[in-house]
């Protein structure tokens, strides 16, 4: 997020910002092939799973191909979204992916959340918006903006965010494959989904300036910061859920916005204060452990008598 401000205020930045999108699944999947090989113990046995796991199951690269499809529909589509409405309202409807995630958790893989758990989702919504939150500030400049267009983009955005994540946590685990080679598949899926988007919407400029301008050292550094925390969103989803990757991601925006403070001497706001303690809040209450009052047995309860009557 901080390399991503510095990177707007750079010239060229419109190819700059553009190749981040183009190269993440590039860097991600090098990365990615180099943890797998030392997780296999010798690059013999990493190209022999390689051909058994990846090129030899056209089945499981196709099932990890949807994902990858979806958050390519994610990205334009809040393009869309942020060219046909103001950024504040933008940046409160598109905060809803978060209760949607926890929507689609119950939905596709059928676990229940509690009532303090949906409160602490909302919550966390809400504090993420009030951190985020900046007064709209007037623009001589007038642009065209189709409200509805806006609306129906980041609609559709906030549903592919949900399940896109939730569907790749279900693949994730439901076997025993290897959380580098899913990886390793949703990558290969990626890039060619980000080489025809690049050809339909910067074809021309590629063969006209050059596939590579506009990159600066800059550049490169955001793409490998993006790529790995990418990389590691997924260690997440695969040792706890989406939902916690959400309030992993909240947190990680309230101490950013702090780094920020300190960085480029960013005022912090009476709205960012309150948005942070509710995104505190929400991340207690989310992680109190669940009372099942249900599943006491009769003998506890007869017993738990026989002490009260004894005193």
């Amino acid at each position: 997020m901080i390399t991503s401000q510095f990177l707007l205020s750079l010239p060229n930045r419109f190819l700059g910002l553009i190749s981040v999108f183009r190269y993440l699944p590039r860097i991600a999947l090098s990365y990615t092939l180099i943890s797998f090989c030392r997780e296999s113990g010798s690059l013999a046995r990493l190209i022999t799973s390689l051909k058994e796991n990846v090129f030899g199951s056209p089945k499981e690269l196709l099932k990890l191909s949807v994902p990858s499809l979806v958050y390519a529909v994610q990205n334009n589509m809040a393009f869309v979204a942020l060219s046909n409405l103001d950024a504040a309202v933008y940046q409160v409807t598109y905060q809803l992916k978060i209760p949607c995630t926890a929507l689609c958790t119950v939905l596709m893989l059928n676990r229940t959340l509690s009532k303090l758990q949906w409160f602490s989702v909302f919550m966390l919504c809400g504090g993420v918006i009030l951190v985020q939150w900046k007064p709209a500030q007037a623009t001589k400049v007038q642009v065209e903006q189709n409200p509805w267009l806006g609306f129906g983009a980041i609609t559709i955005a906030v549903l592919c965010s949900g399940f896109a994540g939730v569907y790749f946590e279900k693949v994730l685990k439901s076997s025993d494959t290897s959380l580098w080679v899913r990886n390793i598949q949703m990558y290969l899926s990626g890039i060619v989904v980000t080489l025809v988007g690049v050809y339909m919407s910067d074809g021309a400029q590629v063969l006209e300036k050059g596939f590579f301008y506009g990159y600066t050292c800059f550049v490169w550094l955001v793409i490998f910061l993006a790529s790995v925390g990418g990389l590691y969103t997924s260690v997440v989803v695969k040792y706890t859920d989406n939902i916690m990757k959400g309030f992993s991601a909240a947190a990680a925006i309230v101490l950013s916005t702090v780094a920020s403070v300190i960085l480029f001497g960013l005022q912090i706001t009476v709205t960012f204060t309150l948005g942070a303690l509710l995104v505190c809040i929400s991340i207690y209450l989310y992680g109190l452990p669940r009372q099942d009052t249900t599943k006491i047995q009769p003998s506890e309860t007869k017993s738990s008598k026989e002490r009260l009557v004894a005193v």
